[in-house]
């Protein structure tokens, strides 16, 4: 964790995480922080613990040692109000493709017990901010990839959520829809403040992060600007000192 950030600064705060499956340790001693506002790059190699130190941000599995703090509350002495403030887009799909796109927004909004009122402006003003208005009512199935990503982006945002996790979100989608997700998530940081963690592989996604979170092999081995890295790294840029970094990591499975 950034040790300028105060407390209350933080829309996430991890602290000394540890997660261990018979003797792999898949995290050891993460700490790190996303401050409200801020967009956060989690940077790393397949096999780097992204993927599960989401699953533990997302209360999916219980830590072995370490905390989780998300907008002040403590994921395990206050898992409620701690999970309602993420809205979470996972690697996977997570929709139900053969209901309507409105039935997957309304199913979310009903699962946090909003008022249909409520729900049904929240949705309209999503599905705008999407181009996706015109398609409500089709089923999930008729969608292509970028489609599908937009529906689980504007599901997260429902519940007005303090952070946002973005895991892996552009895996598989061609390089336009790439480019859309990552500039809208980048409008949503910049225009509702809201605080944003990226985890991605690829370099470019990174760059215009924030702060880059440099992980392999369950650690975090560097955070900072992406200039910082570069200096420190003494490369000319990000990509080069993010494999100097991670050297012998690429080929590790996920």
């Amino acid at each position: 964790m950034e040790p300028a950030a105060r407390t209350s600064d933080l829309a996430l705060a991890v602290s000394d995480l540890v997660k261990t499956y018979g003797s792999t340790k898949a995290l050891d001693g993460v700490s790190l922080g996303v401050r409200r506002g801020e967009f956060v790059a989690l940077l790393g190699p397949n096999g780097a613990g992204k993927s599960t130190l989401f699953q533990l941000l997302s209360g999916l599995f219980t830590p072995d040692g370490g905390s989780i703090e998300v907008a002040g509350h403590d994921i395990r002495k206050n898992a409620v109000p701690a999970l309602s403030s993420l809205g979470i887009v996972f690697q996977s799909p997570t929709l139900d493709q053969e209901l309507s796109i409105l039935a997957n927004l309304r199913f979310h909004t009903d699962l946090h017990g909003m008022p249909r009122g409520i729900a049904n402006a929240r949705i309209a003003a999503e599905l705008g901010a999407v181009g996706l208005v015109e398609r409500q009512h089709d089923p999930v199935r008729t969608l292509s990839g970028g489609n599908k990503r937009r529906v689980e982006l504007a599901r997260a945002l429902l519940h007005e959520p303090s952070i946002l996790l973005m895991d892996e979100p552009t895996v598989g989608l061609d390089p336009r829809s790439r480019r859309e997700i990552l500039t809208h998530v980048l409008m949503l940081k910049r225009e509702r403040k809201i605080a944003v963690l990226w985890a991605t592989h690829l370099v470019e996604e990174a760059e215009e992060s924030d702060r880059v979170v440099v992980m392999a092999r369950g650690k975090v081995l560097r955070s900072g600007t992406s200039a910082d890295l570069r200096r420190e790294m003494g490369t000319e840029t990000l990509s080069e000192a993010f494999l100097e970094l991670t050297r012998g990591d690429a080929s590790e499975a996920a």
